[in-house]
């Protein structure tokens, strides 16, 4: 199944739940519905430390109030391997994309650069699907594992793909180096700065998704596509309009 089951989910040991604001986003705008957040992390390997950091993060957004769920890569083909996209798991991942309202991608620094693995999944999400738009005003946010000393290549790259999939990304990242350190053999973080800094950027994601959630269509609507589609605007109802005319005409 693509879906991947996020074991002992409420269990938080590197949490020091004294300084954890369990809304963040109290007062900013409604927290129902909870958040609906997609987590894509881009290794296949059996101990997968943008998985292990993926599923950190997983926790630490149902602890603060919202529905998370983690595709699982492993049986993506490849891009036009599958005639029209024809696949079970692109399917599921392109529902999971519409489905949410904020996505988290992790992925490891390899040569240099984000992997095969998480590039796939992201190459699998069109901008336009049948007249929906799968990732256009989501908010994200966007982290890494190194092997190494600390980087930020990966990071990056994820942040030009989601400005060109019309995301909001959040100012926030998160880079962990020598992940191996970082991690028990029962694959869960240890308490340290990388950990806390993973706390930060879920509950800054959290803030975003939840003070955005009303403004996104207008934050999307463009001229553009408004001519292409031959919508023209209706002054009789259009905000934008009806304010300008008041300005010009006080008496209105």
């Amino acid at each position: 199944m693509p879906l991947r089951d996020l074991a002992d989910p409420d269990h938080l040991p590197a949490l020091d739940r004294r300084y954890a604001l369990a809304r963040p986003a109290l007062g900013l705008g409604a927290g129902d519905p909870p958040p609906r957040i997609l987590l894509l992390y881009g290794s296949l390997r059996e101990r997968s430390y943008s998985r292990l950091c993926i599923e950190e993060a997983a926790r630490l957004l149902r602890f603060f109030g919202c529905e998370t769920r983690i595709f699982d890569p492993a049986t993506l083909p490849l891009p036009d391997q599958v005639a029209g996209d024809d696949h079970p798991a692109v399917h599921e991942l392109r529902e999971l994309s519409m489905w949410s309202e904020a996505q988290v991608w992790c992925s490891p620094e390899r040569h240099g650069q984000i992997t095969g693995i998480m590039k796939l999944q992201v190459d699998h999400l069109p901008l336009s699907l049948g007249g929906m738009r799968p990732t256009q005003g989501r908010t994200l946010a966007v982290m890494q594992v190194s092997a190494g000393s600390q980087s930020f290549n990966s990071v990056n790259t994820l942040r030009v793909l989601g400005r060109w999939m019309r995301m909001v990304t959040i100012p926030n990242q998160s880079s962990v180096a020598k992940a191996f350190n970082e991690f028990d053999d029962a694959g869960r973080m240890k308490p340290s700065s990388y950990y806390d800094r993973i706390v930060d950027v879920m509950e800054e994601l959290v803030r975003f998704t939840v003070l955005l959630r009303p403004h996104t269509a207008q934050l999307v609507d463009r001229y553009s596509e408004r001519k292409e589609a031959g919508v023209p605007i209706n002054a009789a109802t259009d905000l934008s309009s009806i304010a300008i005319a008041s300005f010009d005409h006080p008496s209105i």
